[in-house]
């Protein structure tokens, strides 16, 4: 007597998504290496070639896109991520093009910065940031100078020397930013935050160019009393991080971009 067969297996109908979405992954890697190697910014192409080597490696699909636009940059969310995209045709593309002359000139150095004076920065005796107009390294009053006076503190040579060892291998022009708190200061030596701001960007001239044999017309110095604060003046934490000397490594492509129009040759008569 035959066996009566059981019910059939549903055939499964979704089979097809593993390959669609396997699909998906290396068609979006194809173009993103195509982008990638249409840009004239060699770092941030080689950046996202090993953001999808690494998403596919892990196998995460999801994790490509997102990866990618970590680095391309965009519009940025609530969580400070980029999506790389504005709006208009070509988002992205233009905004890696507008970020690439300030970011890829001084990044090197704020690399090696970062890496040279950990130390420092995380004891808080300076801080490094990139700005449009260059890379900021900011020596904290209370570590480089005694309070109300110029004189740079000799145990902070070793710093300094670090610093005026990378200045020595940029070309870039380097300017000196004296800084103070808002609470004035008028003794025999300094009639106000005006003079005490700028003697210490003195110091700091003197220092990087007489002890480290760096060219002093590579410098420029300015003083800014309390006119440019980095934090609040109504705590006693803000008002330590505003008083400071910024060494600012300009940026050599905003310097040609504001460069003064040469005047009118004037012909002989």
């Amino acid at each position: 007597m035959a066996k009566k067969r059981g019910p059939e297996a549903p055939e499964n109908h979704e089979r097809w998504l593993v390959s669609y979405a396997d699909f998906i992954t290396l068609l979006f890697a194809f173009f993103v290496v195509m982008f990638a190697s249409s840009q004239t910014d060699k770092a941030r192409a080689k950046q996202v070639s090993q953001a999808v080597e690494k998403a596919l490696e892990e196998g995460h699909s999801v994790g490509v896109p997102a990866a990618v636009a970590k680095i391309l940059g965009g519009t940025v969310d609530d969580k400070g991520q980029g999506n790389a995209m504005m709006k208009g045709p070509g988002g992205a593309q233009h905004a890696a093009k507008e970020a690439q002359p300030e970011v890829v000139e001084l990044l090197p150095p704020l690399q090696r910065l970062n890496k040279e004076l950990a130390d420092e920065i995380k004891a808080g005796k300076l801080e490094v940031r990139l700005e449009t107009r260059g890379l900021v390294i900011s020596l904290r009053q209370s570590a480089f100078f005694p309070s109300g006076g110029d004189a740079v503190d000799t145990g902070t040579l070793p710093t300094i020397k670090k610093l005026a060892e990378l200045i020595g291998t940029l070309p870039n022009p380097i300017q000196l930013e004296g800084h103070t708190d808002s609470i004035p200061i008028h003794n025999v030596r300094f009639r106000s935050n005006w003079d005490l701001s700028c003697a210490r960007a003195i110091a700091m001239l003197d220092t990087l160019c007489d002890t480290f044999q760096l060219p002093r017309e590579r410098f420029s110095v300015v003083g800014r009393a309390e006119t440019a604060p980095i934090d609040t003046n109504d705590t006693p934490e803000g008002r330590a991080r505003n008083r400071r000397v910024d060494v600012v490594i300009m940026n050599s492509v905003r310097i040609q971009d504001t460069a003064p129009a040469k005047p009118p040759a004037v012909a002989k008569k």
